[in-house]
Order: structure tokens, then sequence, then C-alpha cells
């Protein structure tokens, strides 16, 4: 693990809210142990202190459920083809947009009739609007880091 020697003081913050004026305030500390800052400092495990509901646990969740469509029975049969969904081939047409849509209706309006309060329905209701969110043009599929793309 990289840790700099060459700080000349190294400091962490404590962010929290002040239960009377409603006020953030922040606290300043000297990091006593370097490399045990460093290692905490890992940005794929987010800890954000002000999240109370469980985003992060949440947030986790959807991003194991994302990566696992990708992997789908939806997917191509034919090597040739194997990575291309259903959602691709909507693309295609430019009715991607209108069947996230749809589907995020679907998934909303079923959760908690179809199967009870299940979490499948409200994972596919955002991953959904994420998509969405980038056929709606939110986001690019330039510089994403994937170079099926390029």
């Amino acid at each position: 693990m990289y840790v700099p020697d060459n700080e000349k003081e190294l400091h962490e913050y404590k962010m929290f809210m002040n239960e009377h004026s409603g006020m953030i305030n922040l606290e300043k500390s000297p990091v006593e142990n370097k490399e045990k800052f460093y290692k905490n400092a890992n940005m794929n495990e987010p800890k954000n202190h002000l999240w109370k509901y469980n985003e992060d646990k949440i947030l986790k969740d959807i991003q194991d459920y994302v990566t696992s469509t990708y992997g789908s029975h939806y997917c191509g049969n034919n090597q040739e083809y194997r990575n291309t969904q259903t959602i691709d081939l909507m693309a295609a047409k430019d009715l991607a947009a209108h069947f996230c849509q749809a589907n995020i209706l679907k998934y909303g309006s079923r959760y908690g009739d179809k199967d009870g309060r299940n979490k499948s329905d409200l994972m596919k209701v955002i991953h959904y609007a994420m998509l969405l969110l980038h056929f709606d043009g939110h986001y690019s599929r330039v510089n994403n880091g994937i170079t099926e793309f390029n």
C-alpha cells in the first residue's frame, strides 16, 4: 500500500450536524496512523457518515444487482452476440428510453402486489431508472471505460 512520507502533517476531517443549530460542523484532527488512514481511504467502499438510511448498503446492493444482469439469460447465445442484450436492440431502434420508462412503471406498480414487497422489483426500478438516465442523454457512452464502444 502506498503511503506518502513527505507530508508535513496529514489531517482528517469529520463532519457532523449540530443538533441545536442544524449547522454542519467540521472537526479537524491530525492523522496518527498514516497506513491505517490510507487503507481506510479506499474509494470502492463509500463511507459517508451523514447517510442514516443505509444508502451505502443500498448502493452496494444495486451495484451487485446491475453487475449480475450482464450474465443473464437475456444475452445472445452465439459467441458473436453473447454481450448483446435486449436493451441494445431497443437502443438500435431508438426505443430504449421508452422501454426503460415503461419498465419503471411496470415494476414500480407491481411492487407489493406480485410476490409481496420484494426487493427485486425495486432493484429493477432503480436499474431501469439508471438506464433511462443514460438513454435520455444525461450520461454518454464516450469515455466510459468500455472498449466495446471505441
